[in-house]
């Protein structure tokens, strides 16, 4: 049996990052799993379901926003955690063959795999790879499975946000709807959503940007 980890959500200035952990057998997943990012929205639901159905256990995680922005942490203990807490919710049914294979989230991918296997009550050997996602069908089914959960959570920010502040976009600094729908918001209340992460540095801008202004006005 394989158990595979992946995260979604690390890069973007709204909302919180999620890990997935998938126990399976290889060959009983689904065909066309892989890196989430290049799969369809609505072919990735169809592969989440799947995948949840033929798999022999599976573990969500969620890094809050709150998380993000504490300064006593980083993006790679983060990642690291957000792994450890996915398998947590797996790895208690895993026998002594069973391998582990995760999406490095640090340039150094043997440093990524060791501090994972620390954070866990027990003796597992994990793998980190870099580009695992793409490589081995049960760490693609993982990213598969956090990019749904990040997606799903998405939504319930647009719900949340959207009638008043418009299209949220997908959450990335790179995107001109975030970007937007931020600015719209700090001009109306003067701070960013709770849903932001204050210590990135598009927040950050945006908060200059207003306050540059107010000072302009006064």
């Amino acid at each position: 049996m394989r158990l595979g980890v992946d995260e979604a959500g690390k890069g973007p200035v709204l909302g919180s990052m999620f890990a997935a952990a998938v126990r399976a057998e290889p060959t009983a997943l689904p065909d066309g799993v892989g890196d989430s990012k290049t799969i369809a929205p609505e072919r990735r639901e169809t592969l989440a379901t799947e995948i949840r159905s033929q798999a022999d256990g599976i573990g969500v995680a969620e890094i809050p926003v709150a998380r993000i922005d504490d300064p006593e942490t980083d993006m790679n203990s983060l990642t690291v955690a957000a792994h450890v807490e996915a398998l947590a919710a797996v790895v208690e049914g895993a026998r002594d063959d069973d391998t582990c294979v995760v999406d490095a989230g640090d340039a150094n991918a043997e440093r990524f795999g060791r501090r994972v296997a620390n954070g866990l009550d027990c003796d597992l050997d994990v793998a980190a790879r870099h580009g695992a996602d793409e490589t081995d069908p049960v760490v693609g089914a993982a990213s598969i499975v956090a990019k749904v959960a990040r997606d799903a959570h998405v939504e319930e920010l647009a719900a949340a946000y959207g009638e008043e502040f418009g299209d949220l976009g997908s959450g990335y600094p790179s995107d001109p709807a975030t970007r937007e729908f931020l600015r719209a918001y700090v001009e109306d209340r003067g701070d960013l959503p709770d849903c932001a992460r204050r210590s990135w540095q598009t927040c950050a801008d945006l908060l200059a940007a207003a306050d540059q202004s107010s000072l302009a006005d006064f």
